[in-house]
C-alpha cells in the first residue's frame, strides 16, 4: 500500500482499477527538402484540418460541460491561427530548408520558451497551450487521427500531467478520477475537470514507473489523498465513506423544490452560473433559484463577425421564458484576456488580464453594449431578466453606462418597440470597486462578486500560474474583509449582494458568508443542492 498527497481540484471520491498515462513523445524528422511549396501547402492542409479537430472540441466541450470549457479551445484555436506563430513555421522552412513537423517543433520549443520567460504570469501559463496546439499539428502532419481514448473499463487515470486535448479526449462516463504528478489547481485542465465534476489531484510525488496499470486505487478528493493498493481496513473505510456520500446524493434529491433557508430565518438565493443557453437546462435539474451568472460571451465565440441583435435577444429570451420567472443576471460581454475573437481587433497585450477587456471595450465602441442592450431590454419583456456589467473600477464608467442605455430605451421606444428596463448591477472584482462601493451602491440596484479576479488582481497572483499556487490564496483575509465591505455598503443603501466566483461553491466558507449577509450564492449547477443542504442545517446564533 502506497499512499500520496496532493492538491484538491475536484472533490469526490473514486475507487477502482488505474490507467497509467504515458504519453510517448512524438518522433520528430529533421528532413532536408526541395519542394519548399509543396511543404507549406502541408502546412496549410494540416492548420484546416487542425481548426475543425478544434472546432469539434469546442462544440463537444460546450455541449457536455458547457461554454467554460469549450472556452478553452477557442484560446487553442485563436494560437493555432496566429500570424506570428504561422509565420515563424512558415519562415523555417522557407530559409532552412527543413520538413514542416520540425518547423513545427522548433516554432513550439521557441515560443513556448519565450512566454514561460515573460514577467507577465498570464502569458507565461500560455507555454503549455503552445505545446498541445503545437502536439496536435504534428500528429496531423505525422498522419495521425483525432481519436477519444478508449477505456475498456472505467478507471482512475494516472499520469505526469495532461493537457486540455488530452483530459476532454476521455469518454467522460470511463473516468473515475485523475491523478497526476504536475498541474496546477487553476490551469485549464483543472477546469476542465471541475467543468466534468470528476474527482482529481495536481501535484502528486508519485513515481510513474512504479506504478502498474490495473492495481486498485482510492482517490480521496475532500483530503487530498490517494492510496495505491489500500490494504482491508483502508479499502473497508473507504468504501463506507463512499456509500455515505451516495446517501448524501439522494437526500440532495430530497431537497429539491425548498426554499435555502436557514432555520431561523435567513433566506438565500441558490443560483446557478451558466454559459450557454444550452445551460440552463442543467441549472433547471440541479433546482437552482435563478441565473445568478449568465456568460454572454458564447454569443461572440467561435464566429467571424459580432452576432446580430435578433440573435442576441432570441438567445436571452429563450433563457428568460425556460426559467419562468425566476431571475436570470445576465453578464455583458467580457471579451479579451482569455477570451479573443479576431474581429473584435483586440490584438496582443503584454498583460491582457489588466488590458482591454470587458467594459472597457463597451465604453470604447458603445455601438457594441448598444446592440446587446437593445436585445437585452427587448428580451426582458419575456421573463425576469437582469444586466450586470463586468471589470467596473469607477462610478464614471456607471454613468456612461448608463448614459448609453437610456440612449437605447430612447430609440426603442421611437421605434414603438416593446422592451423592459431590468435591474441594473455591476461586478465588483477589482479592489477599485470595493474601495468606491459605498457610492457605486446608490447608482445601482445589485452587487455580485467575482471572486476568481478579485483574488487575482488583490493579491497580484496569476491564478492559472501553477508556480504561484502556494501564493493564491481566495481565502486571504484582505478578501474576506472585502467582501464584508461590499456587503456592509450594499446593505446600507438597501441593495442585495451576490458571490459568483467559485468561493461562492466553498462549503468551508458557506456559513460565514451568510452571516455576512451575502443574499445570494451562484455556483456551477452541480453544487446548488449542496449548498442548499448546509444553509438548511445552519445553526443561528
Amino acid at each position: 500500500m502506497q499512499q500520496f498527497s496532493g492538491k484538491s481540484v475536484c472533490k469526490g471520491m473514486a475507487y477502482g482499477p488505474v490507467t497509467v498515462l504515458r504519453s510517448p513523445k512524438q518522433h520528430i524528422r529533421h528532413d532536408k527538402i526541395w519542394d519548399v511549396k509543396a511543404e507549406l501547402e502541408r502546412v496549410n492542409s494540416a492548420v484546416e484540418c487542425a481548426r475543425k479537430e478544434l472546432q469539434s472540441l469546442y462544440e463537444r466541450a460546450s455541449q457536455e460541460i458547457g461554454i467554460s470549457g469549450g472556452e478553452i479551445f477557442q484560446v487553442h484555436r485563436m494560437i493555432l491561427e496566429d500570424e506570428e506563430y504561422l509565420k515563424a513555421v512558415r519562415h523555417t522552412i522557407q530559409t532552412e530548408m527543413v520538413n514542416a513537423e520540425y518547423a513545427v517543433e522548433f516554432t513550439s520549443e521557441r515560443y513556448g520558451d519565450m512566454f514561460f520567460r515573460m514577467k507577465d504570469d498570464y502569458m507565461r501559463a500560455r507555454a503549455m497551450d503552445i505545446k498541445d496546439v503545437s502536439d496536435r499539428l504534428l500528429r496531423v502532419l505525422n498522419g495521425g487521427e483525432d481519436t477519444r481514448r478508449s477505456l475498456d473499463e472505467p478507471a482512475i487515470i494516472v499520469a505526469d500531467d495532461l493537457s486540455p486535448s488530452e483530459t476532454m479526449g476521455f469518454c467522460r462516463e470511463k473516468v473515475l478520477a485523475f491523478v497526476t504528478v504536475r498541474g496546477s489547481t487553476n490551469s485549464h485542465t483543472a477546469i476542465l475537470a471541475r467543468l466534468m465534476n470528476i474527482p482529481a489531484l495536481v501535484g502528486v510525488p508519485v513515481d510513474l514507473g512504479e506504478i502498474q496499470d490495473g492495481i486498485r486505487a482510492f482517490v480521496d478528493g475532500f483530503e487530498g489523498m490517494v492510496t495505491f493498493e489500500p490494504d482491508e481496513d483502508v479499502y473497508r473505510k473507504a468504501n463506507e465513506r463512499m456509500e455515505d456520500e451516495q446517501e448524501k446524493l439522494c437526500l440532495f434529491q430530497k431537497l429539491k423544490g425548498k426554499e435555502s433557508i436557514t432555520p431561523g430565518g435567513k433566506r438565500i438565493l441558490i443560483c446557478a452560473n451558466i454559459g450557454s443557453v444550452r445551460d440552463v437546462e442543467r441549472a433547471l435539474e440541479n433546482d437552482a433559484e435563478g441565473i445568478g451568472l449568465f456568460r454572454s460571451e458564447f454569443l461572440y465565440l467561435g464566429r467571424k463577425d459580432f452576432p446580430t441583435e435578433e440573435e442576441q435577444f432570441q438567445a436571452y429570451r429563450q433563457a428568460a421564458q425556460q426559467m419562468a420567472g425566476k431571475e436570470v443576471i445576465i453578464r455583458t460581454l467580457d471579451m479579451g484576456a482569455d477570451k479573443q475573437a479576431e474581429y473584435f481587433g483586440l490584438g496582443r497585450e503584454e498583460n491582457p488580464a489588466m488590458g482591454f477587456r470587458a467594459i472597457r471595450i463597451c465604453l470604447k465602441q458603445p455601438e457594441i453594449l448598444k446592440t446587446q442592450l437593445r436585445a437585452l431590454l427587448r428580451a426582458a419583456v419575456y421573463g425576469n431578466i437582469s444586466v450586470i456589467y463586468p471589470m467596473i473600477i469607477s462610478v464614471e464608467e456607471v454613468k456612461r453606462i448608463f448614459e448609453i442605455a437610456q440612449e437605447v430605451r430612447e430609440e426603442l421606444e421611437s421605434k414603438r418597440i416593446p422592451y423592459r428596463y431590468p435591474r441594473q448591477g455591476v461586478m465588483i472584482e477589482t479592489p477599485a470597486a470595493v474601495m468606491v462601493s459605498d457610492e457605486l451602491a446608490r447608482l445601482v440596484d445589485f452587487f455580485s462578486i467575482g471572486t476568481n479576479d478579485l483574488t487575482q488582481y488583490t493579491l497580484a497572483v496569476d491564478r492559472q500560474n501553477e508556480k504561484l499556487c502556494d501564493f493564491y490564496d481566495p481565502h486571504h483575509k484582505a478578501i474576506m474583509r472585502m467582501i464584508r465591505i461590499v456587503t456592509e455598503h450594499a446593505h446600507k443603501y438597501g441593495k442585495k449582494v451576490g458571490i459568483c466566483g467559485e468561493l461562492g461553491a466553498d462549503t468551508s466558507l458557506t456559513e460565514e458568508f451568510v452571516r455576512m449577509g451575502i443574499d445570494e450564492l451562484s455556483v456551477v449547477p452541480s453544487m446548488v443542492l449542496k449548498l442548499r443542504k448546509i444553509v438548511r442545517e445552519l445553526k443561528d446564533d
